[in-house]
């Protein structure tokens, strides 16, 4: 099997595109690799999203947004797209979009309904990678 590099990204890289990051992380358990960035990134993680992932034994806390850059691009196999502006199509690059909700100021109960369709999509994705 061949190790995908997948690249997650958002806006801020403080919410949907960290969810997918680490939610996808914990579901391929090494056999891909995962990054996440963002076209404007934020100064930390939304704490909501942090208590989210924490929930389901995700810490997070370490997460730096980081700027989307062409070195980043140019890593992924696979990249994500979990908002619908922040990402730009790269010819000869697998391109999924996901158009999630922005957790940003949302209440707990709300981003978790986020998260759980976040754990979803990265089983599928998961399963596509391995076949």
């Amino acid at each position: 099997m061949l190790v995908a590099n997948v690249l997650f990204v958002c806006v801020a890289n403080s919410g949907r595109s960290v969810m997918a990051e680490r939610l996808f992380r914990r579901e391929v358990d090494g056999r891909h690799q995962a990054l996440s960035a963002g076209s404007k990134p934020g100064a930390s993680p939304h704490p909501v999203v942090l208590e989210a992932l924490a929930e389901l034994d995700i810490d997070a806390s370490d997460h730096t947004p980081q700027l989307l850059t062409d070195e980043l691009v140019e890593w992924a196999d696979v990249i994500v797209a979990t908002c619908d502006d922040a990402c730009p199509v790269v010819p000869g690059k697998r391109y999924i979009n996901w158009q999630l909700n922005d957790p940003k100021h949302l209440a707990l109960p709300d981003v978790r309904v986020i998260r759980d369709d976040i754990v979803a999509r990265t089983a599928t994705l998961a399963l596509d990678l391995d076949a």
